[in-house]
């Protein structure tokens, strides 16, 4: 798991708990290829590592919303997730777990965590691909990983179990459980993110580490050929428009949330690592490359599933929607265009005497 980062400038960067929040993300501009591939459809024989299954729970929880054929989490109580929870999203979700962790040169987690850790929460595991990698590489450790949606793989590793849990809820873990607590692509969840950082740190113990990885809803270009009017440059106020209808915000990044409320829930030890993620195989650098080639696939393998829940909620027509993901789609895979994602990710310790 260990490698460096795609990046010089990229690197973990240590900070007190009382310094500023970073101005801003790292500005190196990606190297397009010269000699871009063809725009034929990426590759989509890629097969998940876990099929995904639903767990053995109450009927009520498997009472799921469905809106223009797609399914999502039940209205039951607080908890609220954008996107579909099906298999075609399940499985854009896998593709996003194989290129983040290729983003990270590998690793499933940026936090030193010490081999022998004890117990690990995984929360928002989504899928669950993650909490699979991480008990395969601590054995030794009991890993929980609690969602909303039961859409997690039935043969898991023996120290891993996943439970339905809604983490806006009050938190039924007992003060000073975990060594570890990691949070993943929770943009548009998270009605109070100051609470969410308390609960996690009431429930670490002393020297624990909380791990937050976060993604930018803005589609963006060094370039200038995502532009404001594309379909592409329209994606991310798409998102934020749909959050002040849902009172859940979308800009954790661009708004500092990560490391503002690790210091206000009194972490220390907090650290960064910043990322431009391409949505196509345009960059020139090789890795870069291939990280653009699941970025493509993630992006066009369910499109619908990221967006509509949102566009219903902001009052565009199925035709619209079906057009919108359309120009997408095309903008995506024109090697002419030069699309990224930000990518975030910040963790921080528990002090030893809090």
């Amino acid at each position: 798991m260990a490698g460096e980062s795609p990046r010089n400038d990229q690197e973990p960067t240590p900070s007190p708990k009382s310094s500023p929040a970073r101005p801003a993300l790292p500005e190196q501009v990606i190297e397009a290829d010269d000699a871009p591939d063809s725009d034929d459809d990426a590759d989509s024989t890629l097969e998940n590592d876990v099929e995904s299954s639903t767990a053995s729970i109450t009927s009520s929880i498997l009472h799921y919303r469905t809106i223009q054929g797609r399914t999502y989490h039940s209205e039951r109580g607080n908890a609220s997730y954008w996107g579909s929870n099906d298999d075609r999203q399940s499985e854009a979700m896998d593709i996003a777990h194989h290129m983040w962790t290729l983003a990270q040169d590998g690793k499933i987690h940026m936090a030193p965590l010490e081999p022998d850790i004890q117990k690990a929460l995984d929360i928002g595991c989504g899928t669950g691909m993650w909490a699979v990698d991480f008990a395969d590489d601590y054995p030794s450790c009991e890993v929980i990983g609690t969602d909303i949606s039961p859409i997690q793989p039935v043969w898991t590793p023996p120290n891993l179990k996943f439970e339905i849990d809604d983490c806006t809820q009050d938190w039924t873990f007992s003060p000073g459980t975990f060594d570890y607590i990691h949070i993943r692509y929770l943009i548009g969840c998270i009605p109070d993110w100051g609470e969410l950082f308390k609960q996690s740190y009431k429930t670490l113990k002393p020297g624990g580490w909380l791990e937050s990885f976060e993604a930018s809803p803005t589609i963006e270009s060094d370039d200038g050929t995502v532009t404001p009017t594309s379909a592409l440059g329209r994606w991310g106020p798409i998102f934020i428009d749909g959050s002040k209808k849902s009172g859940r915000t979308f800009t954790v990044i661009a708004d500092g949330l990560q490391r503002k409320y690790m210091e206000e829930a009194g972490f220390v030890d907090i650290q960064e690592w910043d990322f431009k993620c391409p949505l196509s195989p345009w960059p020139k650098d090789p890795k870069m490359k291939e990280i653009g080639q699941y970025g493509e696939l993630f992006a066009t393998q369910d499109t619908e599933g990221f967006v509509l829940f949102v566009m219903n909620l902001l009052g565009w027509s199925h035709e619209e929607i079906q057009v919108y993901i359309a120009h997408v789609r095309r903008e995506i895979r024109n090697r002419k265009n030069h699309p990224y994602f930000r990518l975030k990710t910040v963790w921080g310790r528990k002090p030893e005497n809090p």
